[in-house]
């Protein structure tokens, strides 16, 4: 092994430097106010939990991104966190126990056993909020608003909001009694976006020619809002939970244009996250990147196995990703210090870094200058006073 081959990181593993490392840090502390200021309080997840209550109604999708080791105290076998939100409806459920409406939200880290096909990193910082106990209407529209609330705090100017249900499609699948092998299949279709697939699956699996059609129709109905009226004339004969979804997302619809001023487009085959997620779901995607920079949705009854089944909603986004999305406030700029041991310098020093600003003191023997370290400022003995002045062109570190 080279010495290089020492310091390579493993693949889909990234380090976060200056300066990004501090927009980052500057973007998380102003969504987590931002979640303050809607009344969410912040949770801080394990890294690893016991399997059993780590993926827990979360289907198979995470469980192959979960990486997985044995606890040495007990024998049992534990995962690192893939996703924050299956651990914050444990929380939820077993340990806050609270009653009524719950908001939580988080900032994390999370590793995944495989590169995102779109976004390419295993190691995530996820941000995100989780409402609990409540199945209403307005717990959705709270959620896509603090999303979309969210993505403009991070700097997105332009953004485009994808809805759809997944009530939909599983109404179909039931009135036309597939089985799990074949509504994976057909999930699959529709995801690959592949009518002659979903053509085949259909005709080999569905008897009936008005349900053949609404589900041949999933993958047809994908634009703006006169989408949903075209839905309501091809589901005409669908069971009244297909009607009482697009009656959903035409009131969120209207929800979003009243508030946001968005691109707001609807696609009854987005299926993301089918095995967990139960009622709407929705992705916020900006110009330049290939990939939602929010995903959220509902996922009733995630909590059931820790003992209680809660109504969720929530929605979650990659840190790293959002802080790429606007440069970092132009700062004050640092303070250079000479590195001579002197009360009044350093009374100086300790006043200025408690105003908040960055002093930099220079340390015995050091060569590189205020310029390397971005100093715009020096501090000088002025009528026996310490003051900040204007650097010039030096670059020495006296």
């Amino acid at each position: 092994m080279t010495i290089a081959d020492r310091w390579l990181l493993p693949d889909g593993m990234d380090e976060v430097l200056p300066p990004q490392a501090s927009r980052m840090e500057e973007l998380r502390r102003a969504l987590l106010d931002l979640y303050h200021c809607w009344g969410y309080d912040q949770v801080m997840p394990p890294p690893v939990e016991f399997l059993d209550s780590l993926l827990t109604g979360t289907g198979t999708d995470l469980d192959l991104q979960t990486f997985k080791l044995t606890d040495q105290l007990t024998g049992r076998m534990m995962g690192a966190s893939a996703d924050v939100t299956p651990q914050v409806a444990r929380m939820d459920a077993h340990s806050l126990k609270r009653q009524g409406p719950v908001r939580l939200c988080y900032c994390t880290n999370v590793l995944r056993a495989k590169a995102d096909q779109h976004q390419g990193g295993r190691s995530p910082v996820q941000v995100g909020a989780e409402l609990f106990g409540h199945a209403g209407l307005e717990a959705d529209s709270e959620i896509i608003h603090l999303a979309l609330a969210s993505l403009k705090a991070s700097g997105a100017g332009e953004i485009h909001l994808a809805l759809g249900h997944i009530g939909i499609s599983r109404s179909l699948v039931e009135a036309a009694a597939l089985s799990d092998e074949q509504e994976g299949a057909l999930f699959e279709a529709l995801a690959l976006k592949s009518p002659t697939q979903l053509a085949q699956l259909v005709e080999a699996n569905v008897s009936d020619p008005a349900l053949a059609d609404m589900l041949l129709a999933l993958g047809e109905l994908h634009g703006g809002a006169d989408i949903l009226s075209q839905a309501r004339e091809r589901f005409a004969g669908a069971p009244a939970s297909v009607t009482a979804a697009l009656d959903q997302l035409d009131a969120l619809y209207e929800g979003v244009l009243a508030r946001f001023d968005v691109s707001l487009y609807f696609d009854l085959a987005e299926l993301r996250g089918y095995q967990y997620h139960t009622g709407m779901m929705f992705a916020a995607y900006v110009p330049g990147y290939g990939h939602a920079l929010a995903k959220g949705g509902r996922y009733d009854d995630t909590g059931r196995a820790f003992g209680r089944a809660r109504p969720a909603t929530g929605f979650s986004m990659d840190l790293k990703q959002l802080a790429s999305l606007a440069l970092a406030a132009e700062s004050r700029g640092s303070i250079w210090a000479p590195a001579q041991q002197d009360e009044s310098l350093n009374a100086a020093i300790v006043a200025l870094r408690e105003q908040g600003e960055r002093v930099i003191q220079a340390l015995p023997g050091q060569r590189t200058g205020p310029a390397e370290h971005d100093c715009d400022r020096r501090l000088e003995l002025i009528d026996g006073r310490w003051q900040p002045t204007a650097l010039t062109h030096e670059t020495s570190a006296s």
